[in-house]
C-alpha cells in the first residue's frame, strides 16, 4: 500500500554497512535536536562537511546536547573495548598492542574516551567519507 509519510515522523535511513553505523545515526539525531546546528547542516555544502569546517559549529550547540554526546561516546568506545576484548580472548596472545588495535577505530578520537569533541565529529565525518571514495 502506497501510505505516505505522517509529518514529523522519522524515516528509517538504509544501513551504510559501517560497523559503527548505530553510533553515527545517534550522534546525528542528536546533533539536529540543536536548532543551530540544524541549520548549519542543512545550508552547508559536502566541500564544508568534509573539510571540518562544519565540525567547529560543536562548539555553539547547548550544554545539553554536548552532554548527550559525551555519553554516546563513552558507550560507543566501551563497545570497542568489548569487541577488542573479545578478540583478544579470541587469540589469547599476550603481544597485542593495544594502541594499535584502538588506532584501527578512525572514526572517534580514542586519546580522549570521555567526551566529545570538534576533533571526533571531524574523524567521524572523514572515516565516513573514507569509506565513500
Amino acid at each position: 500500500k502506497g501510505e505516505g509519510h505522517v509529518e514529523g515522523e522519522k524515516v528509517e535511513s538504509p544501513d551504510t554497512g559501517l560497523y559503527y553505523d548505530e553510533y553515527l545515526r545517534q550522534v546525528i539525531d542528536v546533533l539536529e535536536t540543536d536548532k543551530h546546528f540544524r541549520e548549519k547542516l542543512q545550508t552547508a555544502d559536502i566541500e564544508e562537511i568534509k573539510s571540518g569546517k562544519l565540525s567547529r559549529e560543536l562548539d555553539l550547540v547547548s550544554h545539553h546536547v554536548r552532554t548527550r554526546l559525551d555519553e554516546l561516546k563513552r558507550q560507543e568506545v566501551a563497545r570497542l573495548r568489548m569487541l577488542i576484548k573479545a578478540k583478544m580472548d579470541s587469540v589469547q596472545d599476550t603481544g597485542i598492542d593495544h594502541q594499535a588495535l584502538l588506532k584501527q577505530f578512525e572514526h572517534l578520537n580514542h586519546q580522549n574516551p570521555d567526551t566529545f569533541e570538534p576533533k571526533d565529529l571531524d574523524m567521524l565525518i572523514k572515516a565516513v567519507s573514507a569509506r565513500y571514495k
